[in-house]
């Protein structure tokens, strides 16, 4: 399945599979904010405005010394599950954040902190932290295989990441066991068509969220992107370092708009790339993925030479066909339409890949069997060859839950598909229905509507937008950089296709380069083509 929180991490996933490395959602210490630099809101009341009318997040207690004094005890880095341990050169550490922000003194719960150090430390700028996307991706897995991309960058910064709360090693959340997911992936019809679907359908996503609430019940409120930015700014201080200097990837950026927010006094160098639009709520959001999606593989098609209208509706005929039938593997496990989707969408996050998605296709349309399709859509969901499930969904949802308020019904889901469907008949149907599957019956309230982005007072902030990206399309980019307020959105616009551009745009790479390097800020517009 596609969904909109799933962008970044997806694309970590996607750019390591294909063995090119860009970005999928800031660094350095305590200004003279001193609110800020505690880890609290800046002045605000709950009944108070925000710049743009919305409702100001709360001003929080400061955080007691025994959390801000911290210094982290950085050792050689164990195996993360499923992977192995990273180099000699990485180090791993972990530090204690408040569990709910509003009583710092209350209970606490461990993020875990990944580590290399800067090559040339008699040049050393400070540390630079990394948020891949998500919301869901572990920081501590993806940096060290990411960090060849980011070399340069390692001279003179320490690279650093981290497992957001509700994350892996940070307070990870857990809701169903692999053979609950196996049974659902293999059962749940994602787009259906009859009453007994759709309400196996629906019951599947409260059946998650009680999972969620069994499971991991204690950390489930606390676990949305205002907390984490927050444990971002606590993070920054115990590393020591006056600003914050990061680079946010998809959901990361999402992360650093809100971080930007928070505590724009304490934003340094910062880039965004592959930009989640802060102006779209739940629906919005799907709507956004079937618009990127759709243009993305009509790009593919052309790029093979082949009539987009005409591929999209063969592919929209294949997938009503395994609708009715599901395609038979070599593994005996079926492909139904709910993983072929999946299987076509994870290549179309970069161009290296769409040969992957070619031969997959031939497979399905020419063979009648769907081992690649199955395959890709596997590495999609974290399955393993053993049938072992990573729990990146689980955070995902939880991340994603808490974090809107909105909670679509089947009702509106029902109405979205005419327009999805116009969309993209591939993709739309599945993300019309998403909207109501993804966060029913969740236990937790979310926070807002749509995130908060403004950021008046921060420092230049460079907001790249691809115009092929097919999960955060470009448009959001623009949206992103309007949001965070004149002269602090710098707007950096890459002609091109696939889910980030760092380390694939040499223009890119070279321009947010020189500004983390040498604090050199491109000109407002900028384009790399």
């Amino acid at each position: 399945m596609v969904h909109h929180a799933r962008a970044g991490a997806l694309a970590a996933a996607a750019l390591l599979f294909t063995g090119v490395l860009a970005g999928c959602g800031g660094g350095t210490g305590p200004t003279s904010d001193d609110k800020a630099s505690a880890g609290a809101a800046p002045s605000s009341t709950g009944s108070s405005k925000a710049s743009d009318g919305k409702p100001a997040l709360p001003a929080l207690p400061a955080l007691p010394a025994s959390l801000t004094s911290q210094r982290p005890d950085w050792n050689r880095c164990k195996a993360p599950e499923g992977g192995t341990a990273p180099g000699v050169d990485w180090r791993c550490a972990t530090v204690k954040v408040p569990l709910n922000y509003s009583e710092p003194d209350g209970r606490t719960i461990v993020i875990a902190l990944i580590r290399k150090e800067a090559r040339d430390k008699s040049r050393r700028l400070g540390s630079m932290l990394f948020n891949f996307g998500g919301p869901g991706g572990s920081g501590v897995s993806i940096l060290p295989r990411a960090a060849g991309s980011y070399g340069k960058l390692n001279a003179r910064y320490d690279l650093v990441s981290f497992d957001p709360r509700g994350v892996a090693a940070s307070a990870g959340v857990n809701c169903r066991t692999d053979r609950e997911q196996e049974d659902a992936n293999r059962k749940v019809d994602m787009t259906p068509d009859t009453a007994a679907e759709e309400a196996a359908f629906m019951k599947d996503g409260a059946d998650f969220g009680a999972g969620c609430e069994r499971r991991s019940g204690k950390v489930l409120p606390y676990v949305g992107t205002t907390n984490a930015a927050r444990d971002l700014d606590l993070i920054r201080q115990v590393l020591g370092d006056r600003k914050m200097t990061y680079f946010g990837i998809s959901y990361g950026t999402e992360l650093g708009g809100t971080y930007a927010h928070l505590f724009p006094k304490n934003v340094g160098r910062t880039v965004l790339d592959a930009v989640v639009d802060p102006t779209a709520d739940t629906i919005g959001h799907a709507r956004n993925q079937a618009t990127g999606f759709q243009r993305a593989l009509e790009n593919y098609f052309k790029d093979r030479g082949q009539d987009p209208k005409a591929g999209t509706q063969r592919i929209a005929r294949m997938l009503e066909r395994i609708d009715r039938k599901p395609l038979p593997t070599g593994s005996g496990r079926e492909l139904n339409e709910a993983m072929a989707v999946t299987g076509i969408v994870l290549p179309l996050y970069s161009k290296s890949s769409w040969p992957v998605l070619t031969n997959a296709l031939d497979e399905a349309e020419k063979q009648g069997t769907g081992n690649l399709l199955l395959q890709l859509a596997d590495q999609y969901n974290g399955r393993d060859e053993k049938g072992h499930y990573d729990t990146q969904n689980h955070s995902q949802r939880a991340i994603s839950c808490a974090d809107s308020s909105l909670r679509p019904t089947v009702a509106e889901a029902r109405t979205l598909l005419p327009e999805f469907r116009k969309l993209s008949p591939v993709f739309g149907p599945f993300l019309a229905w998403d909207t109501a599957g993804w966060c029913s019956h969740w236990p937790v309230k979310g926070e807002l509507d749509t995130p908060e982005a403004s950021a008046p007072g921060a420092g230049p902030i460079l907001v790249i937008g691809t115009t092929g990206d097919p999960a955060t399309p470009y448009e959001g980019a623009q949206r992103m950089a309007d949001e965070l307020g004149k002269g602090v959105g710098i707007m950096l616009t890459n002609k091109g296709e696939g889910h980030g551009s760092y380390g694939v745009s040499s223009c890119v790479t070279s321009t947010v380069d020189a500004y983390f390097l040498d604090g050199k800020v491109p000109a407002d517009g900028r384009t790399c083509s």
